[in-house]
């Protein structure tokens, strides 16, 4: 590949997953400009730009000998961060959009939108997986999703699970019910009770906000149309 580079740019992906055996190869290559093919006794002169791209922390690999020091000063003249999907606020749902079009096709749907609790699900997350996870979340969305949004529950389980996982402080509501949907409604439900009502109150236990806490009792029937408050006793009995 060195030499089909040469003249030209060579895109190292994943660089800090090489085993060390192999990097060992490549700092007499960067150093010379020069590469020998296996079983030859003649090295060939290349010219080629080096760009090398990781997820990993290549300082902190260093630290622990997971990667080579000689390699890493001779790869990171210039260092370029590229933020992680969480850290690239709207953009997150841009590319959900973009995704979502494209499965909808694909699958022969039509799904035209992300719930405000599955969008709340994904704003939440931390997203290790990056763009990838993100395709394959959104895939599974349209692929389980049997209207025109992608509900909370058509996404992977642990996606719920950040939406109303418990603010530091508050008490954290245990799962509760046979599938998804009911234990959403169930914890909705045991908001309100111990906020005697109080919607305002009762969102902060789940941790979402009051209007995405509305949306949600409003879909499963919790809501009065006629009054702003819910009556928890009612809904309960």
């Amino acid at each position: 590949m060195f030499e089909y580079a040469d003249k030209g740019t060579l895109l190292l992906d994943e660089i800090g997953d090489m085993p060390l055996t192999t990097q060992a190869k490549l700092p007499r290559v960067l150093q010379n400009q020069e590469v020998q093919r296996l079983g030859s006794l003649v090295g060939r002169k290349v010219d080629v730009r080096i760009v090398a791209a990781t997820n990993r922390n290549l300082r902190k690999e260093v630290e622990r000998q997971g990667f080579r020091e000689d390699l890493f000063y001779r790869l990171a003249m210039v260092e370029i961060h590229t933020p992680g999907l969480k850290e690239r606020g709207q953009d997150l749902f841009e590319l959900a959009e973009h995704f979502l079009v494209s499965f909808s096709q694909s699958f022969g749907k039509d799904v035209k939108r992300l719930s405000a609790f599955a969008r709340e699900a994904l704003e939440r997350h931390n997203w290790p997986g990056h763009v990838r996870e993100l395709q394959n979340v959104i895939g599974r969305g349209c692929m389980m999703c049997e209207g025109e949004e992608i509900e909370l529950e058509d996404l992977p389980r642990y996606f719920a699970e950040g939406v109303f996982k418990a603010p530091q402080g508050e008490p954290a509501l245990e799962p509760m019910g046979d599938g998804l949907t009911r234990q959403e409604q169930r914890l909705i439900e045991r908001a309100l009770e111990k906020a005697a009502g109080n919607q305002t109150s009762a969102a902060r236990m789940p941790g979402v906000s009051r209007d995405r806490l509305r949306y949600r009792m409003k879909k499963y029937g919790l809501l009065d149309s006629n009054s702003s408050a819910a009556s928890p006793v009612a809904t309960l009995a």
